[in-house]
């Protein structure tokens, strides 16, 4: 208990890097056959680097200029006209769903659906993630800090934060920093990566 609370007070701490969560928002006004376009810049001259369809939801935008919106791609960014997004703003008190978390060394993911919670890691050679069973989900201003069980003897404990975070291994920015606090019996350990709401 005193763990998280450190963690969700630095959280809260002010710093030159942090800044809100992404702005959330879903298509509206794109016809049922037909998608939006995401250019390689915020204007309709510039190229298609990406397309988003009539009906997707939790869209993130990460920077806003004359009526364009700056969106991630999977391998990148680009800009779509804001003319075709509505506003999907964050739930009240609770953690967005679906909302998942990777890094790096070893490749790992965290994933909270609306079905349930998930971990996976690429160096455990495993057929399917393992459940985690959600202890508690804490809100702050600036983002959340979840506890989860998985069996008698490991926690997880992650914190999410609104700080612009990159993958390392790819152009794509995303809105959300994770640090990953693993109490298992053969040794503790801390992950970093970054988190998004747009879920393949």
């Amino acid at each position: 208990m005193i763990r998280a609370f450190a963690l969700l007070g630095a959280m809260a701490c002010p710093s030159a890097a942090a800044q809100s969560l992404p702005d959330r928002f879903m298509i509206d006004g794109v016809a049922a056959d037909d998608v939006l376009n995401i250019r390689s810049g915020p204007s309709p001259s510039d190229d298609v680097v990406g397309t988003l369809g009539p009906f997707t939801l939790n869209v993130e935008v990460l920077d806003q200029r004359d009526g364009w919106a700056q969106v991630p791609t999977p391998e990148g960014w680009g800009w779509v006209s804001k003319r075709y997004l509505a506003d999907n703003p964050w739930p009240e008190n609770e953690v967005p769903r679906p909302l998942q978390c990777s890094g790096t060394e070893p490749f790992w993911t965290f994933s909270m659906y609306p079905r349930g919670t998930e971990y996976s890691e690429l160096a455990l050679n495993e057929p399917t993630p393992r459940v985690q069973t959600v202890v508690s989900e804490t809100i702050a201003p600036k983002g959340f800090l979840i506890e989860t069980q998985e069996g008698p003897t490991l926690t997880r404990t992650l914190m999410v934060d609104g700080r612009i975070c990159s993958d390392g291994m790819s152009d794509r920015p995303f809105g959300m920093s994770a640090t990953l606090f693993t109490q298992a019996p053969d040794g503790n350990y801390v992950q970093t990566g970054c988190c998004t709401m747009q879920v393949n």
